[in-house]
């Protein structure tokens, strides 16, 4: 991936439907459409959503709303009542905690990999998408931020040679991402984000196996130990 190629990427970088649905496909665009309006909290928890509008919204048949809705389904992020409604779902702690676990392990050997491979250059693009996401952070823009973040380890995935295993993961990670959307404007949270991808880096370049174990860790950890204070402060987003 060179510098030409980023924006593409994080276009890329979106969640892929899963299943049988094409990424190119109408029902595919229906489904990355939603699902990031739902991930970013466009789409609140509990909001209504209207297949009738969605397909005008999207110029689409009934067809495809109807593909994207059950690929959503099984996702967990929303719910369909037959001949009622179809809700956004509330966010699913213990999913989002079953999705930590499985990321943490599987990234945790993508850095040990990473850092005993001993080659800098498989570093160059994420080290490029780490200073544009600097600049994001500065300019306080969470959207242009989030994007980046999901580059960032998009990236790692692919210097490791196992992105498939990054969409997998990126697959069921709706709810651990509203969690994050959720603490991302707290204050100090992105210059710790920003933090913890710089000496992620630094210890995957000098091949510091034990020590990049320890950063991704703590960088993983981050979302789910304010849970306390997200779920206090956000109470109407999570099942009573």
């Amino acid at each position: 991936m060179n510098v030409s190629s980023l924006s593409e990427a994080l276009v890329n970088a979106s969640d892929e439907p899963a299943g049988s649905i094409p990424h190119g496909s109408a029902a595919g665009r229906v489904y990355t459409r939603l699902r990031n309006r739902i991930v970013s909290l466009d789409l609140l928890p509990g909001a209504i959503l209207s297949r009738a509008e969605i397909a005008k919204e999207n110029e689409v048949s009934q067809s495809p709303v109807r593909e994207a809705i059950q690929l959503l389904e099984k996702e967990g992020l929303v719910m369909s009542f037959p001949q009622s409604k179809t809700l956004v779902t509330m966010i699913d702690v213990d999913h989002a905690r079953e999705t930590q676990f499985l990321r943490l392990s599987v990234e945790l050997e993508v850095a040990r990999t990473l850092a005993r491979a001993g080659d800098p250059e498989l570093l160059l693009p994420t080290s490029r998408i780490l200073r544009m996401q600097k600049m994001a952070g500065e300019d306080q823009d969470i959207s242009e931020f989030t994007g980046l973040d999901r580059l960032f380890h998009l990236s790692l995935y692919q210097a490791a040679g196992v992105t498939s295993l990054w969409h997998l993961i990126a697959g069921r990670s709706g709810h651990i991402d509203r969690l994050r959307r959720l603490n991302l404007p707290d204050p100090g949270k992105m210059s710790a984000v920003i933090e913890h991808h710089q000496r992620i880096l630094e210890a995957i370049s000098q091949g510091d196996v034990e020590g990049v174990e320890k950063h991704v860790r703590d960088h993983l950890s981050g979302t789910l130990a304010s849970l306390p204070a997200i779920i206090e402060t956000f109470p109407g987003y999570f099942p009573e």
